[in-house]
């Protein structure tokens, strides 16, 4: 097992009614910035049982934050909270709404000589953040619990990620019941990605890490289970919970520990989403699976371990990997996502020559958990998804 360093502080609110918890982690008379999405949380009662948590305190509102947040509209929410002079930043929604509050709080108390921008990318250091509150209602990235945060500027054709303990979030709401308006669509993706969130760093190479090769395999378990009763049956409030907390911990921290990862599959995802607006979980649907096949060999053991304890597969170890790919696949397209480029109209060597221009600009070759994948490499497994 590799050497580690794990640091968790954010309090997690897990269950029904726990938006009320705001109240008491939030101090009195706090000005807050409530950040959200496309306004659905005042539509599905989401957003009164904030306020009502937040009777105490003075509420500011930014609203429209996108599914990739973009760098100029989070700039505008960053100007709002400077001229509120707000001591919280309470994010309410998904990922994105959560990523969003993130640069939000960073950019805000950060000084005025210094382009934000920089802080996508670490290229400046963050050395205080507003602190932040999330509830949450669109389970997939475990954004509300981890350090990192993703950040999309369409003029520059960047989509980029920014991590730093500053922008743990203090506390989260995780609420199964504020996940039944959930479109299937989303739900779809959440499950996917949370699934990939674990096997980018479980289906690498065997480095000794036994019990995260159970968490991993456990969290993939339970997606498998409840991922499609999650899907079909929306007052099924036990198959929403266990999504939600998988989501949660897919992301949290300890499934990688002391484990070599890939996330190959996320730098291609996101270049996807960037020149095609892809969702981000039918981007790592599409290139999951070429990835496991063009690096085949290198996988092999892991592949191996994951079609027999997860997938109950039995045989040679290749015949088990090559099998559990294909059972992966299976899931993928049962959870309503297409794991090939041509289903969203796409030409797979066109793909592929746009991702090899704009790739390069993003990630420092090679890649993988064993650093030998090329550009070259990377436009091939594009090609793959066709």
């Amino acid at each position: 097992m590799q050497n580690f360093s794990f640091y968790a502080p954010t309090r997690i609110h897990f269950g029904q009614g726990q938006v009320a918890q705001l109240a008491a982690e939030i101090p009195a008379a706090s000005r807050v910035l409530l950040v959200y999405g496309g306004g659905s949380i005042k539509q599905n009662g989401v957003y009164q049982q904030v306020m009502a948590a937040l009777s105490q305190h003075e509420v500011c509102e930014f609203a429209g934050i996108e599914a990739n947040p973009e760098y100029e509209t989070l700039l505008l929410a960053v100007a709002q909270a400077k001229t509120a002079k707000v001591d919280w930043v309470l994010a309410v929604g998904g990922g994105s709404v959560i990523d969003g509050a993130k640069f939000i709080a960073a950019a805000a108390l950060l000084d005025e000589k210094i382009d934000p921008w920089l802080i996508v990318g670490n290229r400046t250091p963050i050395k205080r953040a507003l602190p932040i509150a999330v509830v949450l209602t669109l389970p997939a990235t475990g954004a509300e619990s981890n350090f990192a945060s993703v950040i999309s500027r369409r003029a520059t054709q960047d989509k980029m990620s920014f991590k730093n303990a500053m922008v743990f979030p203090r506390c989260a709401v995780l609420d199964p019941l504020l996940t039944q308006s959930l479109p299937a669509r989303q739900i779809s993706n959440g499950v996917v990605d949370a699934f990939i969130h674990t096997t980018e760093q479980y289906l690498t190479y065997p480095a000794e890490a036994r019990l995260q090769d159970r968490l991993a395999e456990g969290i993939l378990s339970t997606l498998i289970e409840v991922g499609p009763t999650t899907l079909a049956s929306p007052n099924d409030i036990d198959a929403r919970a266990n999504y939600m907390w998988c989501a949660n911990q897919a992301l949290f921290g300890l499934v990688g520990a002391g484990q070599p990862q890939d996330w190959v599959s996320h730098a291609i995802g996101h270049e996807l989403t960037t020149l095609y607006n892809l969702d981000h979980a039918q981007t790592l649907a599409v290139v999951l699976p070429s990835l496991l096949r063009y690096c085949f060999d290198d996988k092999l053991l892991k592949l191996a371990q994951y079609g027999r304890r997860v997938w109950g597969l039995s045989g040679s170890d290749s015949e088990v990997a090559h099998a559990a790919i294909d059972a992966t696949v299976d899931f993928f397209e049962r959870m309503g996502l297409p794991t090939y480029l041509a289903a969203y109209g796409l030409n797979a060597d066109e793909v592929a020559l746009a991702v090899g221009d704009l790739l390069p600009k993003h990630k420092a070759f090679p890649l993988g958990e064993r650093g030998k994948l090329t550009l070259a490499d990377c436009m091939a497994i594009v090609r793959m998804a066709g």
